[in-house]
């Protein structure tokens, strides 16, 4: 069988490394971009063995991404699956938000999927085509407060993915996946889980009655990249246990 090449940004933490764990475990070989955790590459290199290729650039620069690229394609092949998970986080209300704030949210979240996309999407097409997951947000569709900079981020992100469903097609599909509740880190620390009230309150919100798992997105992740989903092009793909039913 061919080899399967994956690049999987933000894909040695969090969702991110389950998602580069999927992929791994269903026979591709997956180059996972960090920006700066190197021990969390490292123990990521270590769990995945020889499928798996950390390599550190920052989505957020254009001239990185250039870099980066350039040395994916040429040490590690055309990418089968590129998935666009990288993102970054700075709340605060509105008006207190700085033009700093709202870049480095914007370049991390919208532009860096446009930076790696555009690099690697011309090979992509020249090798028969593959498939591009788009990593959104629900904010991306309903906003919340504080997060102005990344509610922007996510729903130009959500849109840029029809963009590029359209113009890609029929080579390469591209697709939105969007995780509801999932248990991470930044989701105990952000709603306070660990407190029996905030936990309740969260659940009542849910109609399957649960937080989902990191492992529900990697099932979703390849679901979208296999040959199931092949009429599958431009679509926003929630894994929420029915919390947003859009």
């Amino acid at each position: 069988m061919q080899e399967r090449r994956a690049v999987v940004t933000g894909g040695t933490k969090g969702i991110g490394l389950s998602l580069s764990r999927r992929l791994v475990a269903t026979g591709y070989r997956v180059v996972a971009l960090y920006r700066g955790d190197q021990e969390s590459a490292a123990a990521a290199v270590k769990e995945l063995g020889e499928g798996f290729t950390a390599l550190r650039g920052d989505v957020a620069d254009a001239g990185d991404v250039a870099r980066v690229a350039e040395l994916v394609l040429a040490e590690h092949g055309v990418p089968h699956v590129l998935v666009n998970n990288a993102g970054r986080n700075i709340d605060r209300p509105f008006l207190e938000l700085t033009p700093s704030d709202w870049n480095q949210v914007i370049e991390a979240n919208l532009s860096g999927p446009f930076y790696l996309t555009r690099a690697l999407a011309p090979a992509m097409l020249e090798a028969g085509g593959g498939s591009v997951v788009n990593v959104a947000a629900t904010t991306g569709i309903r906003p919340r407060l504080n997060g102005a900079n990344y509610c922007a981020s996510k729903a130009g992100l959500l849109h840029l993915t029809k963009c590029l469903a359209l113009e890609l097609a029929p080579t390469i599909r591209v697709n939105s996946l969007i995780p509801g509740m999932i248990d991470t880190e930044e989701m105990r620390t952000r709603y306070r889980t660990a407190e029996q009230e905030h936990h309740d309150r969260l659940l009542a919100e849910i109609p399957q009655g649960r937080i989902g798992s990191p492992e529900e997105m990697a099932d979703a992740l390849e679901f979208l990249v296999s040959e199931k989903a092949a009429y599958i092009t431009g679509q926003k793909f929630i894994v929420d246990g029915g919390q947003f039913m859009w």
